[in-house]
């Protein structure tokens, strides 16, 4: 596989030996073996192994590098170190004078951090003690990162209803002009569950740092442990419920069916750090709908590769169960 940056052909053999080069210079690294973890989009990631203990190597692609914001990814790597030194399981962060985000010496930007053991549990496959300990670890971490308050903006807003149907209205015309009958079922049927929602239910609570890409790719497991809690790369200070909706989604949604006993445990542990009852998990899973439903389910959905389909076939369940989320949460 060869990347192209500007005018310039390079191959993730030449990416890593760049890479290996700038951990020798920077951290006295002699790694012995350097195999490439194929998960996360365009971003490359190896595990090396050396002498002195097992690290991952994560390159920045400087396409998809564009989309984010140098100054909040630096604050996102503070608020990680600060979690790890209080003890919440994640990836510790290497630094070479106090920096963290690194440059080689083709200028490829670079994190080294250390490996963490564990295994990626699919999509909706958790069990009962796992959501517990996610649920628990989740509190533990709003809880470190909000002890204090801070008087910022939240990164999400409630749209305006009228812009968010015809978006759905929009997408609908186009699907029909295309002639695609599935999806313009799915936009009238989005049309009409919107139109039918008292905006006024919608119900924002504590604002506060956020990891905000909270599922399953981005978790270790053992057995019944949570091992890590990875990439952090896109928190903000936003609503921390988001998290717990799109962390119970992702681990208790399976087969079209939510397993109440799942979130119930992850609640169970959330609330060891962080209050969550029934009527705020309903109230946050809702938000969720409304922040995330524009970003998975769009016309071109027919195309979706890997995860973007998990995440478009969670927000049409949350379409089809709108109205009855209160009654499976609090009466299962």
């Amino acid at each position: 596989m060869t990347l192209i940056y500007g005018k310039t052909l390079m191959s993730e053999d030449a990416i890593l030996d760049d890479l290996l080069q700038a951990c020798d210079r920077y951290f006295g690294l002699e790694v012995r073996d350097a195999s490439p973890i194929k998960r996360g989009y365009l971003n490359l990631k190896w595990k090396l192994t050396t002498d002195s203990g097992s690290y991952l190597l994560k390159q920045y692609n400087q396409k998809r590098l564009q989309l984010y914001d140098h100054e909040a990814l630096l604050e996102a790597f503070q608020l990680q170190m600060k979690l790890y030194d209080n003890g919440l399981p994640c990836p510790k962060l290497h630094s070479y004078k106090g920096l963290y985000f690194l440059s080689s010496k083709n200028g490829e930007l670079f994190l080294l951090m250390d490996y963490c053991e564990g295994k990626i549990v699919a999509p909706g496959k958790t069990n009962e003690e796992q959501m517990f300990e996610l649920g628990t670890t989740t509190g533990f971490m709003h809880h470190l990162l909000n002890e204090q308050e801070i008087r910022k903006k939240a990164q999400f807003a409630i749209p305006d209803k009228i812009d968010r149907l015809k978006h759905w209205r929009t997408l609908q015309f186009s699907a029909e002009s295309a002639g695609n009958e599935h999806q313009v079922a799915i936009f009238k049927k989005l049309h009409s569950v919107t139109s039918s929602i008292d905006w006024d239910d919608f119900v924002l609570g504590e604002r506060g740092w956020s990891h905000r890409d909270l599922w399953m790719d981005n978790l270790l497991f053992d057995d019944k442990k949570l091992c890590a809690i990875l990439d952090f790369d896109r928190m903000k200070y936003d609503y921390p419920q988001l998290d717990a909706a799109r962390a119970v989604i992702s681990g208790a949604l399976n087969d079209g069916r939510l397993d109440v006993d799942r979130v119930r445990a992850f609640m169970d542990g959330y609330n060891c750090h962080c209050p969550m009852d029934e009527k705020k998990m309903v109230q946050s899973l809702k938000l969720l709908w409304l922040m995330e439903s524009t970003w998975w389910i769009t016309d071109d959905m027919a195309d979706h590769k890997g995860p973007p389909i998990r995440f478009a076939e969670e927000m049409m369940w949350l379409t089809d169960h709108f109205f009855q989320l209160e009654e499976i949460i609090t009466t299962s």
